[in-house]
């Protein structure tokens, strides 16, 4: 019973962590032009946590909802899936200071948010539901993204 609820947890912290470890808002992020709508740097954090755990508790749902083992591992690749490109974004912009390869990244992480929403669909609505915050979130960080690419290339 507990196992699913650590596990979930746990990647969620350790994506939540990493994702902030990958972060460094120094000189070079100050200075890159941004579009206005970008939200200040203070608001980042506290909406990755509201949405990390909002996918562990997704997780979770979608675990206990499976109705047998390949349920059970697709809810396994599609997480696994995600958390691997929710991994991948931050290092591209940020440490790597690749703007333009961290554009083509977050389609894949855009991608897999939407293979969670359609996959857990039919194992648990709910689960699928809880979803829809990061979807909409990473679908607003493309936008920045690809707002702050024009603004600034080229990179090299």
């Amino acid at each position: 019973m507990w196992t699913p609820i650590l596990v979930a947890a746990g990647v969620a912290i350790f994506l939540g962590a990493f994702g902030g470890l990958m972060t460094p808002i120094g000189p070079w992020y100050h200075n890159l032009r941004k579009p206005t709508l970008q939200p200040p740097n203070w608001l980042f954090g506290p909406a990755w946590t509201l949405i990390l755990g909002l996918a562990a508790w997704s997780a979770v749902t979608a675990w206990n909802a499976a109705a047998n083992d390949a349920e059970r591992s697709s809810v396994i690749i599609l997480f696994a899936t995600n958390a691997v490109f929710h991994a991948l974004w931050s290092p591209l912009f940020f440490r790597m200071r690749r703007p333009d390869w961290a554009l083509i990244e977050v389609v894949f992480l855009w991608a897999s948010l939407v293979a969670l929403v359609v996959g857990l669909w039919p194992i648990s609505q709910f689960a699928s539901l809880l979803i829809v915050p990061y979807l909409l979130w990473v679908s607003f960080a493309t936008w920045l993204n690809s707002a702050i690419v024009r603004l600034n290339r080229p990179f090299a």
